[in-house]
């Protein structure tokens, strides 16, 4: 049971650097802003509401007109979000609700990378297919010559959501459409 724990040994993580700062006051101002909103609506309504645009428009098969539609409920959501949340509760000790408060944020934000970088990737692929991407049979439409690359996204100082690609190199296997047949 304690195997991995006697091997483990990163030591103490120094508090001490500007990143640290700013990541701390950043999140305190988030809880601060969670907290003094005083909104109308639950967290969980929030969460359903996500969940549901993501099971609509972004599961194993999606198009781009449903895609586009997504990011734009998704923003919709995120905007009300910030501005009509209720957690009730305090910031002093343990608040279920401020928890999952911040993880719904961050689910908001995953969801939105996750549409931008499904209507980006302009193929089928794997177990997600791309409606307008599929061979007359209708078998998944692989498009490797511009899509064998490992996507990555960062957000940059402004919010903005920048893509980094990393071309994958095939040596030992042969890409391949896929059928299922």
């Amino acid at each position: 049971p304690k195997f991995l724990s006697k091997h483990i040994r990163t030591g103490a993580i120094s508090t001490d650097s500007s990143e640290f700062e700013t990541a701390e006051n950043e999140t305190k101002a988030r809880i601060k802003h969670l907290m003094e909103c005083k909104g109308s609506q639950s967290v969980d309504s929030f969460h359903k509401a996500l969940g549901k645009i993501m099971w609509e428009y972004c599961g194993m098969a999606r198009n781009k007109t449903g895609l586009e539609f997504a990011i734009a409920e998704i923003r919709k959501i995120k905007d009300q979000f910030w501005k009509d949340v209720r957690v009730p509760g305090t910031d002093k000790g343990m608040n279920q609700e401020l928890e999952k408060a911040l993880r719904v944020a961050d689910f908001i934000e995953l969801g939105e990378l996750m549409c931008m970088d499904a209507l980006q990737r302009e193929e089928s692929c794997g177990g997600h297919f791309r409606e307008e991407h599929q061979t007359e049979e209708g078998e998944a439409l692989r498009r490797d010559d511009e899509f064998a690359f490992v996507a990555a996204w960062e957000h940059n100082a402004t919010g903005e959501a920048i893509l980094h690609k990393e071309d994958l190199e095939f040596k030992d296997i042969e890409l391949k459409q896929r059928s299922y047949k």
